[in-house]
């Protein structure tokens, strides 16, 4: 990833950028900065949120206001039930039509979001690992196993795959051994195969990703879930867990549900919960960290105070 520090150092572009892409770890101020550039432009604000697309939690996924949305259109933002299951190819589909819609009227698409696979297989392609049938998915979600145990079942069919994965990541776990199941053959030697073409290349877009200190970072993070607190997350938790879904499903691993989850069911105290979320979201702004700069080159890392006036030029 490579680094910019000031004014001086930005590339103005000779032409408009295609799209704009906005990365960083969660609570880094990626959606605000989203919004300033498509208020300036008259741009598209395009949710790249794994959590975001799901309608039932919009404080707990940190998803723009109905205030912030009506400033700016917003798309993927809250469209998808939480009982559906919604992977990366799904997104895919989704943003290319966003992305049309957002070019046939003539303004600026501006992705924005804290799952760099959306923003890898939106610039470079996603592998052609065909379509699970629903009776390997079911088995497979239906086996009795604890994640150490599916690790160790994943690693026996597909070492490269389970050391890539925390022993933890039951979702991916399953995943991985729900292609191998389906196809016979390891999710590793799927993700070697030629992509598909990507649907935006990244030589047409500014990329841009919100580094930010790390201690600031943790206490933004803390911030902002006890506003969340404030805004109703226990009590969208608490509606959520009435729905009675499949505890497989991807919207139960939200931050803060599994904890909101063992405090509603009386195992712990509000304040143990809510502790407990912020270290589980603190962990897992490092790992995004980490994620994006080993896994995306060419973006430029900026700190925010630095990010509005790179896009300004960038898209001038």
């Amino acid at each position: 990833m490579e680094t910019r520090k000031s004014e001086a150092d930005v590339t103005v572009r000779a032409a408009r950028p295609r799209a704009v892409l906005i990365a960083g770890p969660t609570a880094s101020g990626k959606s605000a900065l989203a919004l300033e550039l498509a208020e300036r432009t008259g741009g598209v604000v395009i949710n790249a949120d794994s959590m975001q697309v799901y309608r039932d939690l919009r404080v707990l996924s940190a998803r723009p206001t109905p205030e912030e949305e009506a400033r700016a259109q917003h798309l993927l933002y809250g469209h998808v039930d939480g009982a559906m299951e919604y992977s990366v190819a799904h997104w895919l589909k989704d943003a290319r039509a966003s992305l049309n819609a957002a070019e046939a009227q003539g303004r600026l698409p501006i992705f924005t979001g804290g799952t760099g696979l959306y923003f890898k297989a939106l610039t470079q392609g996603l592998s052609p690992i065909p379509a699970i049938p629903a009776e390997i998915r079911d088995a497979v979600r239906g086996l009795d196993l604890d994640a150490p145990a599916l690790h160790a079942r994943l690693a026996a069919v597909d070492s490269e795959t389970a050391a890539r994965l925390r022993p933890s990541d039951t979702q991916r776990l399953m995943r991985a051994l729900e292609v191998f199941e389906a196809t016979g053959r390891p999710l590793a030697r799927w993700q070697e195969a030629p992509a598909e073409g990507p649907v935006l290349p990244a030589a047409d877009c500014v990329r841009l990703f919100l580094a930010t200190d790390r201690t600031v970072l943790r206490a933004r993070i803390a911030d902002r879930f006890h506003a969340m607190m404030a805004q109703g997350a226990l009590e969208e938790a608490r509606a959520l867990l009435a729905r009675g879904l499949p505890a497989d499903r991807t919207l139960l691993k939200a931050h803060g549900m599994p904890w909101f989850a063992r405090h509603l069911a009386g195992e712990i105290p509000l304040k143990a919960a809510v502790e407990g979320a912020i270290l589980d979201t603190r962990h897992y702004a490092k790992r995004q960290e980490t994620w994006f700069r080993h896994q995306l080159d060419g973006w430029t890392a900026l700190p925010r105070e630095d990010a509005a006036e790179f896009l300004a030029q960038a898209v001038a």
